[in-house]
């Protein structure tokens, strides 16, 4: 769907950046130009790039299961 109708800029557009590391309206109105005419569109593209970012999961530990023994 179409977030900013000014710079034709959809929350697909958005949801890429935040998973290449853009986590700010600044981030998105530098990289992007998301409310960088009217405005109208700054509140759904910052629900759009909150929502994606509480969605992420973040790996801090690796486990594995123990290693089988093999009795012979």
């Amino acid at each position: 769907m179409i977030v900013c109708v000014c710079n034709n800029i959809s929350d697909r557009e958005i949801r890429q950046a935040v998973e290449m590391g853009m986590s700010s309206m600044a981030d998105l109105y530098k990289e992007l130009g998301v409310g960088t005419c009217c405005g109208k569109c700054v509140s759904y593209a910052r629900e759009v790039m909150h929502e994606h970012l509480e969605s992420r999961t973040t790996v801090t530990e690796l486990r594995r299961a123990p290693a089988a023994s093999f009795a012979a």
